[in-house]
């Protein structure tokens, strides 16, 4: 792996029974990167996060986390990593808040007490209170917890404001801000939240029925995906080339389009077609995540 990914796939595969969890997926995320994977319920982005941690095995290729391969070094790349699952269970229920802070903290030489302490008073935990019961905001709030209070060099955030009010939202995502002035750190962060990532995340993925369709700079996007207003000919047809792109049959002559691909490209295509484009505006990370999403629906 190029020392410059924290995290790498390599044709990664899954099945179950007959369905098909991850397709040949070849995930890169930079060091140092903010990397948002979105898609849909099922696409497969769970199940990229557990075979990265090494909670399941894939069916074919290779995962890497800090240039660990994460079948022969599990418990080496597990120590590095803060990991936030889909799932707010935890397994020692039994365990007060602190207890289990306790407990993860022999887990990892670089625990910082502190630093954990003044996440629970920020997202309001009491060290007394039960594990088992705590509500489902309040059991994500301390998984994030635990994910941080190490300073891991790489952070798998699966859903991680799921269940969270808006407000304690709003505070997560300060808090990543803030732990990321701190400590160098990696994210990979799967979110249907989109939104809440448009000012953090410098990288998106795309994953659709276990697909990666897309991987992308946040600073490349306006280049690869943007939305255009065109004027066409009467009786216009599109051309079957621009089907693809995102480009529709429209009834009058101004037509606004979505559409994904290189923009100089669409543009000449547009233009030899017949059609004049008047503007090509840029779209934001959620619009762009969508325009990937939304493909599914015309292959």
């Amino acid at each position: 792996m190029s020392a410059a990914h924290a995290i790498a796939t390599y044709e990664l595969s899954k099945r179950y029974g007959h369905e098909t969890a991850l397709d040949r997926i070849d995930l890169r995320v930079p060091e140092g990167a903010i990397y948002a994977l979105v898609g849909g319920n099922g696409a497969g982005k769970s199940t990229t996060f557990r075979i990265l941690m090494n909670l399941e095995r894939a069916d074919a290729g290779a995962a890497e986390v800090a240039g660990m391969d994460s079948v022969n070094r599990g418990p080496d790349l597990r120590a590095l990593v803060g990991y936030v699952p889909e799932r707010p269970d935890h397994p020692y229920r039994s365990l007060t808040c602190g207890a289990l802070l306790n407990h993860a903290a022999a887990y990892y030489p670089a625990w910082d007490r502190a630093y954990a302490d003044r996440l629970c008073r920020t997202f309001g935990l009491r060290h007394d209170r039960a594990v088992r019961a705590l509500a489902k905001g309040d059991g994500r709030r301390l998984q994030i917890v635990v994910a941080l209070a190490h300073r891991p060099r790489v952070l798998l955030l699966d859903e991680p404001t799921d269940g969270l009010d808006p407000v304690v939202r709003s505070r997560t995502l300060s808090l990543l801000a803030e732990h990321l002035a701190d400590t160098p750190t990696t994210i990979l962060i799967a979110t249907h939240q989109i939104h809440e990532l448009e000012s953090l995340a410098d990288h998106l993925g795309v994953l659709r029925r276990g697909r990666l369709v897309a991987q992308i700079a946040r600073d490349d996007l306006p280049q690869a995906v943007a939305r255009y207003r065109v004027d066409v000919p009467p009786n216009w047809q599109v051309p079957p080339a621009l089907h693809a792109a995102g480009v529709r049959p429209t009834n009058g002559r101004e037509a606004q389009w979505t559409l994904i691909g290189n923009r100089g490209d669409l543009i000449d295509r547009l233009t030899l077609a017949g059609a004049f484009v008047h503007d090509v505006r840029p779209l934001g990370l959620e619009e762009s995540a969508l325009a990937f999403l939304s493909q599914e629906l015309t292959e």
